[in-house]
């Protein structure tokens, strides 16, 4: 079962806008199979945060006035809302890994781990012996 509470039009401006929280919105359709994919991965990340952040959704076909105001042209699409405003947002099912890394600025670590946080050079690609990154010999074509 989601511990995500369901936002509506009605109870966005309260629930989010006016959190004292950073909260993550996850806009979905029952019609959407990859917005089933991403409820679990987004509640794993809520109990991460447990007490720093909230988690919400918003069911984009009950909420067109929500969904509208914010632009949310595809879905599942999450937001991450902070001072009442949009701090991050990301449009398709992600894994657990690439919304940390695509959030870890907005969210910081989890509690209780420690400060090091996954960021987008966490793949260098591949580098030689000395460290520095390999590149092609394009100069034989």
């Amino acid at each position: 079962m989601s511990t995500a509470r369901v936002v509506t039009d009605d109870s966005f401006e309260a629930e989010v806008r006016r959190s004292p929280r950073p909260v993550i919105v996850e806009y979905w359709a029952a019609w959407c199979p990859p917005c089933r994919q991403v409820a679990p991965v987004l509640d794993e990340i809520a109990a991460d945060y447990a007490g720093r952040v909230d988690l919400v959704t918003v069911n984009i076909d009950e909420n067109p006035r929500t969904a509208s105001r914010y632009r949310i042209l595809a879905v599942p699409t999450v937001s991450v809302f902070a001072g009442g405003e949009v701090i991050g947002q990301v449009t398709g099912a992600r894994s657990k890994s690439a919304l940390l890394v695509a959030f870890a600025e907005l969210l910081g670590p989890p509690p209780g781990r420690s400060a090091a946080r996954p960021t987008a050079e966490a793949s260098p690609g591949r580098r030689g012996d000395d460290g520095r990154r390999r590149t092609p010999d394009r100069s034989r074509h």
